[in-house]
C-alpha cells in the first residue's frame, strides 16, 4: 500500500477529522466523541512517554463480529507501529484462526476467541506475547459500524480481482463501486478464495483505503458529522483525545509511508476437527524483529 490510512477504527479517523474540519466545532465535537468511547483500558507504561517525544508507538486495531448481548470475536486483528522518526510506518493483519497462547485463559487457540473470552485486555496480552512486543494502545469498531461507516461516505470504490458472489451480492472482476452492505461482503468474504484468509485481508484493506480516502479528499461538515455519529455508536478505544491531535499533527508524515508485514504458514483439521493456523517459526521471528526495530 502506498498510503496509509485504514481509519475505519477511528483513532486516525478522528484526528484527520480536526485536521481537516472547521476550527472549533469540529474539535469539540471531536473531543466529545472520543471521551464518550473511552473504555478503561490502561495504555503501556511507555506511551506516554513515547507520546511526549514523539517516539514510535504501537496499536492494535480490532473489527468485531458481536451480535445481541454476546461478547464477540475479533473477525480482524491488525498490529501498527508508527515512527516517526524513520517517517515509516508498519502493518501486520494477524490471521484470526492463528493458534496461540491465549494469556490469562491457559489455553492455546485461535487468536481471535482471546476477545471473546476477555475482551480488549485479554487481546492486547495475547498479541503482545505472540509478537513479543508492546501494545500502546487499541481502537475496535464493530461490523455494524463498518457497514455505517461506508454508508456515511457515500459508498466506496475498489479494484476486485476475482469474481465471486455472497448469497444474491456479485462481485464481477474489475472496478466496482459498493454502498455498506456491499463492502462488508466483499470484505469478508474468504472461503471462495484460494488465497484464504490472506485473500480477505487484502479486500479489508482495500475498503478500509477507500473510506480513508473519501474522509480526506472529500471533506464536508455534513460528512463529518456522519462520520462521527457511526464512530460514536460503534467504536470504543482507549486512545485520548490530546493522543489523537498529536498523532494527527505530529505522526502524519509516518502514517502515509507503510510497510506490510506478512506471516508464511500453513493450517489444516486438528484432533479436535477444529482448523487452526501456524505461522512458520522464521516468518515469525521475522515479524517480531521487523517491528521491535520500529519501537527501538
Amino acid at each position: 500500500m502506498k498510503k496509509w490510512k485504514w481509519i475505519v477504527l477511528t483513532v486516525i479517523s478522528v484526528g484527520l477529522l480536526v485536521l481537516f474540519g472547521s476550527g472549533g466545532y469540529v474539535y469539540h465535537q471531536a473531543s466529545q466523541t472520543l471521551e464518550n468511547v473511552q473504555v478503561p483500558v490502561e495504555a503501556s507504561i511507555e506511551a506516554e512517554q513515547a507520546v511526549k517525544q514523539d517516539k514510535a508507538l504501537s496499536f492494535l486495531l480490532l473489527g468485531v463480529d458481536q451480535r445481541g448481548n454476546a461478547a464477540g470475536r475479533s473477525d480482524t486483528i491488525i498490529v501498527v507501529t508508527v515512527d516517526p522518526a524513520s517517517g515509516k510506518s508498519k502493518m501486520l493483519s494477524i490471521p484470526r484462526d492463528l493458534k496461540t497462547e491465549i494469556v490469562g485463559n491457559g489455553s492455546n487457540d485461535k487468536i481471535n476467541h482471546a476477545y471473546a473470552f476477555g475482551g480488549p485486555d485479554m487481546a492486547i496480552d495475547t498479541v503482545e506475547n505472540l509478537l513479543d512486543i508492546r501494545i500502546d494502545y487499541f481502537a475496535e469498531i464493530n461490523l455494524d459500524g463498518f457497514t455505517d461507516l461506508v454508508d456515511a461516505v457515500d459508498g466506496v470504490r475498489v479494484q476486485n480481482d476475482i469474481d465471486f458472489s455472497v448469497y444474491e451480492l456479485q462481485f464481477p472482476k474489475g472496478q466496482l463501486d459498493l454502498n455498506g452492505e456491499e463492502a462488508l461482503a466483499y470484505a469478508r468474504m474468504r472461503y471462495d478464495d484460494p488465497r484464504g484468509d490472506f485473500g480477505r485481508q487484502i479486500r479489508q484493506r482495500q475498503v478500509v483505503q477507500a473510506v480513508a480516502d473519501k474522509l480526506t479528499e472529500d471533506f464536508s461538515l455534513s460528512r463529518f458529522n456522519d462520520v462521527l455519529g457511526v464512530l460514536g455508536e460503534n467504536v470504543k478505544t482507549n486512545v485520548p483525545f490530546p493522543v489523537v491531535r498529536k498523532i494527527a499533527l505530529n505522526y502524519r508524515d509516518a502514517l502515509k509511508n507503510v510497510e506490510t508485514l506478512s506471516l508464511e504458514g500453513s493450517g489444516g483439521i486438528e484432533a479436535d476437527q477444529i482448523y487452526y493456523w501456524h505461522p512458520t517459526p522464521e516468518s515469525l521471528k521475522d515479524v517480531q524483529t521487523s517491528l521491535h526495530q520500529s519501537l527501538n
